[in-house]
């Protein structure tokens, strides 16, 4: 058995030495004695063995080739079976390179060193042969972690498939459910968006429906332009809101022309396009059209506000805003015959300057068709009722607008029952002064009694 006084136990790994001669045992403690290692010692391969299943796992065997009963690669061969995941080196004459092969080949052995051996190579060597014996058992405890997690797996896994089943068949069963929930949600936020850019219509009469007209005139470019349904649903409801910031501005300021302010008021009339982007950007649908809501202002030559950015710099969509909104502003100011044609002339004399001159051909050529289907006529082709005469069918002419200017139904909206209840409702509570315009073709059509399609 060993003497327990070979020992010399440290805080590092376990290292057996094996050798028929003490004085080379005794040396090689002495050796390894200012390392980090916990020293075990035997005179033979025999005792070796016995100690090897006494003793927790060695990290390191270094074991000497020739002793009497049995050779150096007879022990290592059959301390596999007892210590199969220690590092085995073998020591062994230069003589014996037959024992080296062996010991490879038949012990598995890590390496072989020759004797008489070089003290800083046999350090090194056993430094390195712990960082191996480490690796192996930091494998093998991840191995067996890897399995264990892979059991796991293979439970949660058939308990998911099974939870999946079950929530498969009520998304399934809710589904319709929420996309009519969604639809709705939708349309609601359609019209918050409507009765947010109403709010400034209130405040200024003489730009009712402008947001609506650009609106209508971007949908248009939009579906030329293929746009998909994200950039389009952004243009559009950032024309809608494109003035929301001019809340915020005195009346006296919005009801005055932006020629005729002073420097002060033009500093503050200029900041409604900050405002507005700031006014929806917490909204996180309305994020990207606030970006639109901000740069609406700005020109193609880089004199605009609030950022003078400058041709490619500006959102598409802000500078096809740009042009739209002059549009129907200088409608509302043009008292000269052709009126259209003479503001279409004005955006093309701006085509580099204030406008990007590639897009203004196309916005133009919508706004033409838009503006000649939309221009009041003049003529006797509607007929103004009261809410109590409408019908199913009928065809609105003009916007209709509540007492205090609240849009409730758009120009060329055709009436349901549903409508008509609600502008009945209206009426009582918040009156007109007009009654409601009616398409003439339609309101004719009902002088007699209309067969209601069913609800």
């Amino acid at each position: 058995m060993p003497d327990a006084d070979n020992q010399e136990k440290r805080t590092g790994g376990r290292i057996l030495f094996v050798d028929d001669e003490v004085n080379i045992l005794r040396a090689l403690r002495r050796l390894f004695m200012d390392d980090e290692f916990t020293v075990f010692t035997a005179g033979s391969g025999k005792e070796a063995l016995q100690l090897l299943e006494n003793e927790e796992e060695m990290g390191v065997i270094v074991s000497d080739q020739r002793m009497p009963e049995m050779s150096g690669v007879d022990f290592l061969e059959k301390s596999k079976k007892v210590a199969p995941h220690s590092v085995r080196i073998l020591l062994t004459g230069y003589a014996d390179i037959n024992a080296a092969t062996d010991a490879i080949n038949r012990a598995s052995a890590w390496r072989y060193l020759h004797k008489p051996w070089d003290d800083e190579e046999l350090l090194q060597t056993a430094l390195e042969a712990f960082k191996f014996y480490n690796l192996l058992k930091e494998n093998k405890r991840l191995t067996a972690l890897v399995l264990k997690q892979n059991e796991e797996l293979k439970s949660w896994t058939n308990e998911l498939e099974t939870l999946v089943q079950q929530q498969t068949l009520e998304l399934t069963t809710n589904n319709a459910a929420l996309q009519k929930l969604n639809s709705k949600l939708f349309q609601n936020f359609k019209k918050t968006i409507l009765a947010f850019s109403s709010l400034l219509e209130m405040r200024d009469q003489s730009m009712r429906s402008h947001s609506r007209n650009i609106a209508e005139v971007m949908r248009r470019v939009a579906a030329d332009l293929q746009m998909d349904k994200k950039e389009v649903d952004t243009l559009v409801a950032a024309s809608f809101l494109h003035d929301i910031g001019k809340i915020g501005i005195p009346d006296l300021m919005l009801h005055t022309e932006e020629s005729q302010l002073n420097q002060h008021e033009r500093q503050e009339y200029n900041k409604h396009a900050v405002r507005g982007q700031t006014a929806v950007g917490g909204i996180d649908e309305l994020h990207e059209a606030g970006k639109l809501i901000r740069h609406h202002h700005e020109r193609y030559d880089g004199l605009g506000f609030p950022d003078r950015l400058k041709k490619n710099e500006i959102p598409l969509g802000a500078r096809l805003i740009a042009i739209a909104d002059f549009v129907d502003r200088e409608l509302r100011r043009q008292c000269a015959d052709s009126p259209l044609d003479k503001v279409c002339q004005l955006v093309e004399k701006e085509a580099g300057a204030a406008f990007d001159p590639r897009l203004v051909p196309k916005v133009l050529k919508v706004a033409r068709k838009f503006y000649h289907q939309n221009q009041p006529s003049g003529k006797a082709s509607e007929l103004e009722i009261n809410p109590q005469d409408l019908a199913i069918n009928m065809v609105v002419s003009r916007d209709v607008l509540s007492g205090t200017g609240v849009l409730l139904l758009s120009k060329g909206t055709v009436l349901s029952s549903k409508n008509i209840e609600v502008l009945k409702r209206y009426y009582q509570v918040d009156p007109a002064k007009n009654g409601i315009f009616i398409a003439q073709a339609a309101s004719t059509s009902a002088q007699t009694p209309l067969s209601r399609p069913p609800e």
